[in-house]
């Protein structure tokens, strides 16, 4: 997401929180797609991919900003969370319209809400690491400041999704480096960006929100939005609208390109 201020509240995170359950049928999904190893999910489709105890293959460094639906594709892109209030109110908008998103986590978050994870896995959308503590100036940090930041974000999504790896990296307030995202492409995390900063971190308002995505939607495919770091009921208004409207438009869901 573009740079702001006052973020640093995700290096406090600590300790883990009571996340809410997901149910049991989602978990059962989740549990399959958890226990099937390698084969990524076709465009649009509901499994996510899972690699188990091995390695992920290698993926390009260039950061992707196109969707596998192609030109007419939209990618919805979820930041920072997951949330306990927020998350499952996301899943249930994303859910109405039938829509994939990528949730890109933040390692603390992801270990503090475990069944988060897996109520978005158990969803049919992918996970993205966004480092363990949301450090917009990791291009200023040391290589092994890095390294640290995104492996133990990668393992700590892992875990708290019961073995699903993130597929992609996105670097907090976009701070890639030519070294994060050689790293993250070594991991199988291809480098995400974005095309439209849909602001709602800045809470606006929903119609605001709305407008920005209609107006800057014409810039490319990736739509970055927030399920966390305060009140993101704008957010959950603002996807109401906006995706049946995007849908309206001729435009299909899917992912980041890989």
């Amino acid at each position: 997401m573009a740079r702001h201020g006052g973020r640093g509240w995700y290096g406090r995170v600590l300790g883990a929180a009571v996340g809410v359950t997901a149910l049991a049928a989602a978990t059962s999904v989740w549990t399959a797609q958890a226990g099937s190893v390698g084969g990524h999910a076709e465009a649009g489709g509901s499994a996510n991919p899972s690699s188990q105890g091995r390695a992920a293959a290698p993926v390009s460094v260039e950061i992707a900003h196109a969707s596998d639906r192609g030109a007419q594709g939209v990618n919805i892109t979820i930041d920072d969370g997951p949330d306990p209030v927020w998350t499952p109110q996301m899943l249930q908008v994303l859910k109405e319209n039938g829509v994939k998103a990528t949730f890109c986590m933040v390692g603390t978050q992801a270990k503090a809400h475990p069944d988060m994870v897996k109520a978005v896995v158990a969803a049919g959308h992918r996970l993205c690491d966004h480092t363990v503590s949301h450090d917009t100036t990791m291009d200023k940090k040391s290589d092994a400041y890095q390294s640290q930041q995104i492996t133990d974000a990668e393992r700590m999504i892992t875990k708290a999704s019961g073995g699903v790896r993130p597929l992609y990296y996105r670097a907090p307030g976009g701070a890639f480096t030519p070294y994060s995202r050689k790293l993250a492409a070594s991991h199988g995390m291809r480098p995400l960006g974005w095309n439209v900063d849909s602001k709602d971190f800045e809470r606006p308002g929903a119609a605001a929100i709305v407008s920005t995505v209609k107006s800057e939607i014409s810039n490319g495919p990736t739509v970055l939005f927030h399920d966390a770091g305060g009140d993101r009921s704008q957010t959950v208004a603002a996807l109401r609208e906006v995706l049946p409207w995007l849908k309206q438009q001729g435009y299909s869901f899917g992912f980041p390109v890989r």
